[in-house]
């Protein structure tokens, strides 16, 4: 997986690129945990993801804890039919915000 970062204030976007999986996604959380303070809103970018594993859902809701605990929050955009259908699935669609 690629990722690129783009910072507007105190909101980024992740734009992701391949499959969010058990490879990927601890070295997604931890870069982006990272870079959380005085973070108010993470967008994740989903235009040129392929798949996501359980690993990688696992890191969403990490990543929506960590955010709504400093007073942010997390959406996901551009969200393909393969990757709404495990939302939906998983229940994932009620608990992302998901433009």
């Amino acid at each position: 997986m690629e990722y690129t970062k783009a910072m507007n204030g105190t909101e980024m976007t992740v734009a992701l690129k391949g499959r969010l999986d058990t490879e990927t996604a601890p070295q997604l959380e931890s870069d982006i945990k990272d870079e959380l303070d005085g973070m108010t809103s993470l967008v994740l970018d989903f235009k040129e993801l392929e798949y996501i594993s359980s690993a990688g859902l696992r890191v969403l809701l990490a990543l929506k804890k960590a955010l709504l605990t400093k007073g942010g929050d997390l959406c996901v955009t551009n969200v393909n039919k393969a990757i709404a259908s495990i939302f939906h699935i998983s229940g994932f669609d009620m608990v992302l915000g998901i433009r």
